[in-house]
């Protein structure tokens, strides 16, 4: 929606003779939210996600509501940062990952564990819930819009499949997040990590021979021409991995924001939308391993043997979680088991 010219301004006028509460109740309460993310504009989370939610924030608000969407960190910075710069008032609404500073938001992280995730839907309804019960104190300063995962990740890999422990030693892997990292230590990778936006540059130098993330980050980053294989787990086996994510909104600017603004959005967040995204990502999921398909690279399956002895090795990183929650001055093992309960719940 572009900003008032003097022809939408004299429409305005003629439409206030025939409705002017509507007209003088839009005008009151009209506001710009400018939304901050990481992401390439190519991006299925802009263009499906993004910006249908703007205009939908648009409609439901008679147009009082503009949404500015920057991508690509076109508001400076680095993602780490994105919190931060919704907390001060840099961008409106920001979307982020706990995982990008870790060990500051630990209940919101706790999902990303290994091993800790379903499809993108369920667990994003999951990982709102745990949210309301644990975390309502984390982001301070902020108003969480939604919390919700992608859906689970794979192994993609340049030059040979991962189908057991032995195939990933020595492998220079990018982990997702350290609790993953962890784990793919253990079972013998050599383990790096930087922000998904530098992975194309680690593996066209050979920095790196794979990555472990879902399919829908694929075709934004054009991975399925820099891998060859892609490995997953057997069905009914939970996911590697999820990560989490935050939408969040500056808290003074929506505390400033009209009572009918405030309602607009109250009833485009929530559970409904975490729920929402979640079921989207498993779609992105969906079309991002139908380009891998159509590259012609490998898809295989994991045992579904070798990933219980991938879940064994999860175990201590599980473990030295619930420790770095009760050091937080959290319940860390009532904060793991309800989480479990709640991807387990039907």
């Amino acid at each position: 929606m572009t900003k008032m010219t003097r022809r939408t301004a004299l429409a305005s006028m003629g439409a206030a003779l025939a409705a002017p509460a509507l007209v003088s109740r839009a005008s009151a309460a009209e506001v710009t939210l400018r939304l901050h993310h990481f992401l390439p504009p190519v991006a299925p989370m802009h263009t499906r996600f993004f910006e249908v939610w703007g205009k939908e924030l648009s409609d439901a608000s008679d147009g009082a509501i503009e949404l500015q969407i920057f991508p690509a960190m076109q508001l400076g910075g680095k993602p780490p940062q994105l919190a931060d710069q919704v907390r001060n008032g840099i961008c409106d609404i920001a979307w982020t990952l706990p995982v990008y500073t870790p060990d500051r938001f630990p209940v919101a992280e706790t999902m990303s564990n290994p091993f800790m995730a379903t499809n993108a839907e369920k667990t994003s309804v999951a990982l709102h819930r745990l949210m309301d019960e644990f975390g309502a104190d984390e982001y301070r300063g902020m108003k969480p819009l939604a919390f919700h995962t992608h859906d689970g990740g794979k192994l993609h890999t340049r030059d040979a499949p991962v189908l057991s422990a032995a195939d990933l030693k020595g492998l220079k892997l990018r982990a997702p997040n350290q609790a993953t990292g962890d784990m793919l230590a253990q079972l013998g990778a050599e383990v790096v990590f930087f922000p998904v936006t530098e992975m194309v540059v680690g593996l066209s130098s050979g920095v790196i021979d794979g990555c472990c993330l879902p399919y829908e980050v694929v075709p934004a980053f054009k991975l399925q021409e820099l891998t060859s294989f892609t490995t997953e787990p057997a069905p009914g086996a939970r996911s590697l991995y999820a990560n989490t994510f935050s939408l969040l909104m500056n808290e003074a600017k929506y505390e400033g924001l009209s009572d009918d603004v405030r309602g607009v959005i109250d009833a485009a967040s929530g559970i409904d939308l975490s729920r929402r995204i979640g079921a989207q990502f498993d779609d992105f999921e969906a079309y991002g391993r139908g380009v891998v398909e159509k590259q012609g690279n490998s898809i295989q399956q994991i045992p579904a043997e070798e990933i219980a002895s991938w879940i064994e090795a999860a175990s201590p990183v599980h473990e030295a979680w619930i420790a770095k929650l009760n050091d937080k001055g959290l319940d860390g093992a009532a904060i793991m088991a309800r989480a479990n309960e709640l991807l387990d719940a039907g």
